[in-house]
């Protein structure tokens, strides 16, 4: 990926990917499809984003890892499943070869019913 681009879709950001991390992403891109298939994706930060009131979850390739950022709370409400992957307040770091997509799933349904509840306030 070149630093300094703007990216202005998520196709773009993904062309932008070496074809290993392409491929990656692709299936994280996939999973969060699947668990929220009428959000929107945008970039965010210059990053892919799905969105559906609000941002739902971010995501990016990084050199040794695929970075998923849902916000703070479920980091929380799935720590102990999370245990295995270095964590941040809203951050979480997949190594390639430990990608949890079906984690992923629940974090990405569990975002979209605080988003539409936040929503509602």
């Amino acid at each position: 990926m070149q630093t300094g681009t703007k990216f202005k879709t998520v196709d773009e950001y993904f062309a932008s990917l070496s074809e290993a991390d392409r491929h990656l992403l692709a299936t994280v891109r996939h999973a969060i499809k699947q668990a929220a298939p009428s959000a929107v994706e945008v970039i965010s930060y210059n990053m892919p984003a799905v969105k559906q009131k609000g941002i739902v979850v971010y995501y990016a390739a990084h050199q040794n890892h695929i970075g998923f950022y849902p916000t703070s709370k479920p980091i929380e409400v799935f720590k102990s499943e999370l245990s295995p992957y270095k964590t941040s307040k809203g951050a979480i770091q997949f190594a390639h070869n430990q990608i949890d997509l079906a984690l992923i799933t629940k974090i990405v349904e569990f975002r979209l019913k605080e988003d539409l509840a936040k929503g509602k306030k």
